[in-house]
């Protein structure tokens, strides 16, 4: 099963201008958009010294345990998570089941205003991801499965058409 369509550049632009916009628009310090296995897909805003890749591994599993407490105890699907820190807090929100918005905003903000931003963004990757789908639904990628040692067939040309 793949948990990501087979993207292409405009779909990564779209998913870049929209998180773009959502870090001018919500002020938060960082967005990243994550697969289901934790690999980050793309970010935008400033990551500083932040470890990112282990933040989107975490995120992830996180999120998944949440999801499996939340059906062992009969209850209805997790769409976001919310982690208050002092100085940051990180909001991470479901895009489908296609992966995560991980928000990293500086606890000041509130998370009510960071939610109200990231809905409109999630809703544009969302589409797009349904898009990209669509163009190739028999084809996708699964972070997860990536042998980190030969990246190599990820990476391969595709002979022309």
């Amino acid at each position: 099963m793949f948990t990501l369509p087979l993207l292409i550049n405009e779909d990564i632009a779209v998913v870049d201008t929209a998180l773009g916009e959502f870090v001018a628009v919500s002020g938060a310090r960082l967005a990243l958009f994550i697969d289901c296995g934790g690999f980050i897909v793309t970010q935008q805003g400033e990551a500083g010294e932040l470890d990112t890749t282990t933040l989107g591994a975490l995120a992830a599993n996180n999120f998944a345990a949440t999801q499996a407490i939340a059906k062992i105890i009969d209850d209805h699907p997790v769409t976001s998570l919310y982690q208050e820190g002092e100085e940051h807090s990180l909001l991470i929100v479901s895009v489908r089941d296609f992966g995560f918005l991980a928000i990293v905003f500086a606890s000041e903000l509130g998370v009510g205003s960071v939610k109200y931003f990231a809905q409109d963004t999630v809703a544009r990757i969302g589409v797009q991801l349904v898009a990209a789908h669509t163009r190739a639904p028999d084809e996708g990628l699964d972070l997860a499965t990536l042998n980190l040692a030969d990246t190599g067939p990820l990476f391969r040309r595709r002979a022309a058409p």
